[in-house]
């Protein structure tokens, strides 16, 4: 004969708590997004892209000039810079020159410095003039040009870099340093 044990009575707040343990697993917030979500990693905007149908080149033997082709493969190079912008530059020298600029220094033309729209203060940029090839990295501490045709005045100095002091102005491209 089997004997019956006597049940155990098991508190009904224990049931509720498990089930709302178990039930909040299942259920998605209102944002309708999961709690957690893996975030999403984005390959280098300059990463090379592979292809499945490049061509094998055949091995070849090493010799001096090969060896030396492999320590310049080998040789870090830089990314391509962003471009932030492209337009026309001016630059502006003596009637400003020790006068306070838009972030609250003084304005000296001898320096490499720039005025911007919107860049942040204290950004580096690199200037490169497309009509003759001259680039300069400037800073950014003043606010202009305020001419609607312009994208950034430069110091003295930094139009002399890009030999653009007789003509006044050129065209430009805006990029990182």
């Amino acid at each position: 004969m089997i004997s019956e044990r006597p049940r155990q009575h098991i508190p009904a707040w224990t049931v509720v708590a498990a089930l709302s343990l178990v039930s909040g697993c299942a259920t998605t917030p209102p944002s309708g997004r999961p709690v957690y979500e893996e975030p999403a990693v984005a390959p280098p905007a300059f990463a090379p892209k592979k292809s499945a149908a490049a061509p094998k080149e055949p091995p070849v033997a090493p010799t001096e000039s090969a060896v030396g082709l492999e320590e310049a493969a080998a040789a870090p190079t830089r990314p391509p810079a962003a471009v932030i912008g492209r337009g026309k530059a001016s630059w502006y020298g003596p009637r400003f020159h020790r006068k306070r600029t838009a972030n609250g220094e003084r304005f000296d033309m001898n320096e490499l410095t720039a005025a911007h729209r919107t860049l942040p203060f204290g950004s580096l940029v690199r200037v490169r003039n497309l009509q003759n090839g001259l680039e300069v990295v400037v800073r950014i501490n003043d606010r202009g040009p305020w001419f609607r045709n312009r994208i950034i005045d430069l110091s003295k100095a930094a139009a002399a870099a890009l030999n653009l002091l007789v003509e006044g102005e050129a065209l430009v491209i805006l990029t990182e340093p």
